[in-house]
């Protein structure tokens, strides 16, 4: 075969053309995979808006990110996309609950919480076509959150706008609604950036402006900061009842992770002898005497009414100490077990209980045991046997206090916190334990969520821990005081007691309801627009 001097010529000049085809194929997969990559970016950077990191204020571009990749799509875009910006956020937001157990738990937790996110997505994307859009899509994300904190099994509100925002500039909104109003007033603000800058954008280069566009935008982030400033009157932590001395006793854990359950005694025995050091502390003048004394959930793993070695042992603390101890147990009742703080008087002994009643699935009870216990043995014989809920509220009288009891978990979630405050609470203790969570960032969103508590019912917030973060939160959100991880210490603090009801207080979940029926209108609007829209094509 004879290659010709005109076919050479041709095959090299074809080189740049394909050269240049490849590229620009390669640009075009680029370009399509860019909202994806925005998606699951802008989901990361919500997750770094939360604790223990003061960003709160990246929500608002991780909204934007997200309002950017969503409107005008379809629904199927808006699941897909989505599921990515969940995927971004809880994924690292939730590793700690694997700490102990594995990636699988966390890694199915995530699989399944984002779900949620992205049928919101789609939702938002539906939306996104209609006046007005920011509103209609914030009030949609509010009802994705109103759903994952029902559902499953009794919701996992974890994750929340709201408990992200301790240190921002929208917490007074808690006292207003909420955290479905705080939530809302965030991801508002983070839709109405992107259409501000959208309008911007288009306004340089076609030199036109629409103004009702301009000013949704700049009313979404308006109206939720001007709100935040107009309720800062709500936010006090000026005694109204007067005040106490309260003591939080961390006794600490003989070592991190969940093999410190089969030391029940010892974690008892430290927080007895941190009592007793505190007594000790009090009888020399180095320490204010409290008026009570608030220990941790699980400090008395060991049922003091069935053993009375432990009834021994916590007698002789609070004898020592000389006032009311809220002792966190674990009690069997009947055949069933139950996490319960007990109030233990120096001389009377138990006198009053609370039975924690948002217990954890896979941490306090197994749903489908049987189907677990097949797939892993292990994680069945850690939880031997599946917690009972409690029935009512928790308010312990103590010194003439009233102390609302709301155990670890429970701080996620609205409805446990509001009905110690309706119920008369003047100040109220988080009891927890999260040496099962080591030195994981756990303790600082759980944290975050007892100060935004603390802004939306106008409460003092004592949070007693085996492990740490043990701390005081005044009504007005901030940390006074505070323990180290992993050490044995006790925090002393007079602290403000308060009767008076927030406007959250008082609606409780009125603005919630409010804001899914928002949604639910936005979403009717807009598959009613579009349905017409297609029976007018085809006539």
């Amino acid at each position: 075969m004879t290659v010709t001097a005109t076919s050479v010529d041709e095959s090299d000049q074809l080189k740049p053309r394909i050269a240049s085809g490849t590229r620009a194929a390669w640009a075009r997969r680029l370009v399509r995979l860019l909202p994806a990559a925005a998606a699951a970016l802008s989901g990361l950077l919500l997750y770094v808006s939360f604790p223990p990191r003061t960003l709160w204020w990246l929500a608002l571009p991780a909204f934007a990110g997200f309002g950017w990749v969503l409107r005008g799509r379809g629904w199927k875009a808006g699941l897909g996309l989505g599921y990515l910006f969940g995927l971004g956020f809880l994924l690292p937001l939730l590793v700690w609950t694997g700490v102990e157990v594995g990636p699988g738990p966390w890694l199915a937790l995530v699989a399944i919480e984002a779900i949620f996110i992205a049928l919101v997505g789609a939702g938002v994307a539906v939306v996104s076509k209609l006046p007005g859009w920011p509103v209609w899509a914030a009030a949609v994300w509010i009802a994705g959150e109103a759903a994952r904190a029902r559902a499953p099994f009794h919701g996992f509100p974890w994750g929340k706008v709201a408990f992200g925002q301790a240190d921002g500039a929208f917490l007074p909104l808690a006292a207003v609604g909420g955290t479905p109003v705080l939530g809302f007033a965030v991801v508002l603000c983070g839709f109405g950036l992107y259409e501000v800058v959208r309008v911007a954008v288009s306004w340089r280069r076609t030199g036109t402006v629409r103004r009702a566009a301009a000013a949704v935008g700049l009313l979404s982030v308006a109206v939720p900061a001007v709100g935040a400033v107009a309720a800062r009157p709500l936010v006090s932590d000026r005694a109204e009842d007067g005040s106490v001395t309260v003591a939080v006793i961390q006794g600490n854990v003989p070592r991190a992770g969940l093999e410190f359950n089969a030391q029940r005694r010892a974690v008892l025995d430290y927080h007895a002898r941190e009592t007793e050091r505190l007594a000790a502390e009090v009888k020399a003048g180095k320490a204010a005497r409290p008026d009570f004394v608030l220990w941790p959930e699980n400090s008395s793993d060991i049922d003091p009414f069935a053993n009375p070695d432990a009834r021994t042992v916590i007698d002789t603390a609070a004898k020592a100490i000389g006032v009311p101890i809220s002792v966190g147990g674990v009690v069997e009742r009947d055949g069933k077990l139950y996490n319960e703080q007990i109030l233990w008087d120096p001389a009377k002994g138990p006198t009053d209980t609370y039975d924690k009643r948002q217990i954890q699935p896979f941490g306090e009870y197994l749903p489908f045991r049987s189907l677990i216990g097949a797939i892993n043995s292990n994680w069945t014989s850690m939880q031997r046997q599946d917690f009972t809920r409690g029935t009512k509220p928790g308010v312990f009288t103590m010194d003439g206090a009233k102390v609302g009891l709301v155990t670890c978990y429970e701080a996620a979630f609205d409805w446990a916190v509001r009905s110690e405050v309706t119920d008369g609470a003047q100040m109220i203790s988080v009891p927890s334990n999260n040496a099962t969570f080591d030195r994981s960032e756990m303790t600082y969103q759980q944290l975050a969520m007892s100060r935004v508590r603390a802004v939306e019912h106008s409460r003092t917030v004592a949070v007693p821990v085996t492990s740490g973060v043990s701390a005081f939160i005044m009504p007005d959100g901030r940390i006074t005081q505070r323990t180290g991880m992993f050490v044995a210490d006790s925090l002393v603090q007079k602290v403000p007691l308060r009767s008076s009801l927030t406007p959250a207080t008082r609606l409780g979940v009125l603005p919630e309801i409010a804001l899914v029926l928002v949604a639910a209108g936005g979403l009717g609007w807009a598959v009613g627009a579009g349905l017409r829209g297609r029976r007018a094509g085809d006539v």
